[in-house]
């Protein structure tokens, strides 16, 4: 791993590298168009206004850096315009980004987002499972943060690796509210004196989740706020390049160490994103031609509440009609549509499998 200098990242864009120095002047001196994600965690402007104490008077070490602090809402938005500007100028047209912030700006965000030109795609409530507790009481505890989705325009190719976010959440569709814990323990980092080497360091179950779900192997994930490094370890260790930018020297140092210390991926294969939708075509009729079905073989229904028969041209043929096996499954249930290849079953050593499973055999042998 090597930091360069400003001058060496205008010349061509760098990968799995630490740039040093301001976010925007490095993101603009980027090729145009050369990065498939950024993700984003700017400071927060959180407005604290003095120390923070625990009912037993300890203070609770809170987010007190210069970094955070902006003198008015005027000077918060005008960093906010330029840095995602830039960010903008350095994403792909297909690309997309994500900023994630809290109440105190993640509405102002937005909407110059939206000024911008982005097209907001969704916005994810992480909600924390552990939150720190409201030591005043005298509002809600505040459980969540919010990350904001958004592509370049309305119509962009942007990635979304649906059936992996399904593989995640049990086969179920994954659902806009992340119920994922505070970074704490042994992952949280410590510095020389065993304090927080960050305070808003954010857990690595996040950030492996908004990795996993809008980017491929091999493409680069850009971080502007790249603190100690959390973005880069996921990155590589799911197969991907990341650009972090860091401007404090002591945070940069944390995140190359880490980061040399993250194991990458090994097997491609295994940290790959395939979709059902990118997967090549395979018409029911091949099943028949390879002999994996045979001409007058009977398929079920669940349940064997329907059958019908398969027809050497590859369309079936029930009590009620001859077509597609999906214009079929839907005739039988008296159903405008149907999915055929989940509906209709084969019978094998015993037992009903859906005629899928011999589809993606099909598949596999054709890979």
């Amino acid at each position: 791993m090597r930091t360069l200098g400003r001058a060496r990242a205008a010349a061509a864009a760098p990968r799995d590298i630490v740039l040093r120095g301001d976010c925007v002047d490095h993101m603009r001196s980027l090729p145009s168009g050369g990065i498939d994600m950024v993700f984003a965690d700017p400071p927060y402007n959180l407005q604290l206004a003095g120390d923070l104490v625990r009912p037993d008077n300890s203070r609770v070490d809170g987010v007190d850096e210069a970094w955070d602090r902006f003198p008015d809402l005027a000077a918060y938005d005008a960093f906010t315009r330029d840095w995602l500007s830039a960010a903008r100028h350095a994403l792909k047209p297909d690309g997309t980004l994500w900023v994630i912030g809290s109440y105190h700006n993640i509405y102002r965000v937005g909407s110059i987002l939206q000024d911008l030109g982005f097209w907001i795609l969704n916005d994810i409530v992480w909600r924390k499972s552990n939150p720190m507790p409201n030591f005043r009481g005298r509002r809600f505890t505040n459980a969540h943060e919010t990350l904001l989705w958004a592509s370049k325009s309305q119509d962009a190719r942007y990635t979304f690796n649906y059936d992996a976010m399904k593989g995640l959440n049990e086969d179920l569709q994954m659902r806009s509210d992340w119920l994922i814990p505070l970074c704490t323990g042994a992952e949280r980092l410590k510095d020389a004196e065993g304090k927080k080497a960050h305070p808003t360091q954010k857990p690595e179950a996040l950030l492996h989740r908004v990795v996993l779900a809008a980017t491929r192997p091999g493409e680069v994930v850009l971080d502007p706020f790249f603190g100690t490094g959390t973005t880069g370890a996921v990155a590589r260790r799911l197969g991907r390049h990341y650009i972090g930018i860091e401007r404090d020297a002591a945070y940069a140092d944390i995140a190359e160490a880490r980061i040399a210390a993250t194991e990458p991926a090994a097997d491609i294969d295994l940290v790959a994103t395939p979709s059902k939708r990118e997967a090549p075509r395979i018409p029911f009729g091949w099943l028949v031609e390879r002999g994996m079905l045979q001409p007058g073989e009977v398929l079920y229904g669940p349940g064997k509440r329907h059958s019908a028969r398969v027809r050497a041209d590859g369309t079936l043929v029930s009590a009620e009609a001859r077509g597609s096996i999906h214009r079929i499954g839907a005739e039988v249930q008296g159903a405008p549509a149907c999915n055929g290849w989940s509906f209709w079953h084969v019978e094998l050593g015993g037992r009903l499998v859906p005629i899928d499973v011999l589809r993606q055999r099909l598949r596999a042998e054709l890979n």
